[in-house]
């Protein structure tokens, strides 16, 4: 069987992003989106369902992204699902999914 890890978003900066550095230099960023998706109840009542996700970047692009992003911008994000995994400091275990993005647009505000 075949596997396919791809995602394709386009949402709204939901913070500045956050540029840091690996042990060996290595920049990453990372920066919350939000994705929506309206629709309308059998009712008539338009409704708004917002997704909150996390996004990291990796090197040259984290970079721009740190020089080119802020908060209510729109980004068009390709990326794969990571989970990430740890430990909370009482000892339980924590994960959370991301988007490790491979190819980043900025868009217009809207």
């Amino acid at each position: 069987m075949r596997h396919l890890n791809k995602v394709f978003i386009i949402g709204k900066l939901t913070r500045d992003p956050d540029l840091r550095s690996t042990p060996k230099g290595t920049p990453v960023c990372d920066f919350g989106v939000v994705v929506k998706r309206k629709y309308t109840t059998q009712s008539g009542e338009k409704k708004e369902e917002p997704c909150f996700l996390e996004v990291v970047v990796w090197a040259k692009k984290a970079e721009a992204c740190h020089k080119n992003l802020t908060k209510g911008m729109n980004v068009f994000v390709e990326g794969r699902l990571h989970l990430d995994k740890w430990e909370s400091k009482e000892g339980e275990p924590r994960s959370k999914i991301k988007i490790v993005a491979e190819n980043i647009e900025f868009l217009k505000r809207e």
